[in-house]
């Protein structure tokens, strides 16, 4: 039996984000309704997106969107790099997705049991580096593992959770594009971890409104 599409589009951040909460909600009681990834939808897609929310995360197998959150084809724009480091072209990627695609909201997803952010507290206490390109990766993930260690908190999710909020600052630091669409209620960023066993996504860190009005 095909699943029928839920909603219309959200076009508020508010919108969006009650959108995924159901969504997930789904997904942890052992209920989706796989929208929107029938035939009809990739005809329906063929002449172009419009996704209701772009998802910052990490490249970790187990955490994939769509599946998390209970959503189609079109309805989520993912960009993902490992431990969700930010680099200009991920910057690049959510811009894109903000003002070309006009989505109303990011989410960016850390999980627990992340090898990024255990391989960057293993470097910060034992004060070697890996080899290759993942020593970019541990430096950018560094400064979260510094901030939590700070607040004494050394466990590997407190040290995740921390990774989440400082991703979602610094996304609004770093991009004047974002930055702006935030003042002005067009956008907003939500900050979430996953947890692997019960499959809850719990919120960590937010900017801008996602109260429906």
């Amino acid at each position: 039996m095909t699943a029928p599409p839920l909603a219309p589009r959200p076009h508020t951040p508010a919108q969006a984000w009650a959108e995924l909460s159901d969504g997930n909600a789904r997904f942890v009681a052992g209920t989706p309704l796989h929208p929107n990834q029938d035939a009809a939808r990739r005809q329906e897609l063929a002449g172009g997106q419009r996704p209701f929310a772009t998802f910052f995360g990490c490249s970790d197998s187990r955490v994939a969107a769509e599946v998390i959150f209970d959503r189609g084809l079109g309805d989520l724009f993912v960009v993902r790099t490992a431990g969700h480091v930010v680099d200009t072209t991920s910057l690049g990627s959510l811009e894109f997705g903000a003002q070309e695609l006009d989505v109303p909201l990011i989410v960016v997803l850390g999980h627990d049991s992340c090898g990024a952010i255990a391989a960057s507290i293993r470097a910060f206490e034992e004060g070697s580096m890996p080899p290759g390109f993942m020593r970019d990766l541990v430096e950018r993930v560094t400064p979260s593992v510094t901030a939590s260690f700070r607040a004494h908190e050394t466990a590997p999710d407190e040290v995740g959770r921390e990774h989440v909020r400082q991703t979602v600052t610094l996304l609004q630091d770093r991009s004047r594009c974002l930055a702006e669409r935030i003042a002005d209620g067009r956008l907003a960023i939500v900050g979430l971890t996953y947890t692997l066993t019960d499959g809850r996504a719990r919120v960590v860190a937010s900017a801008g409104d996602l109260t429906l009005q």
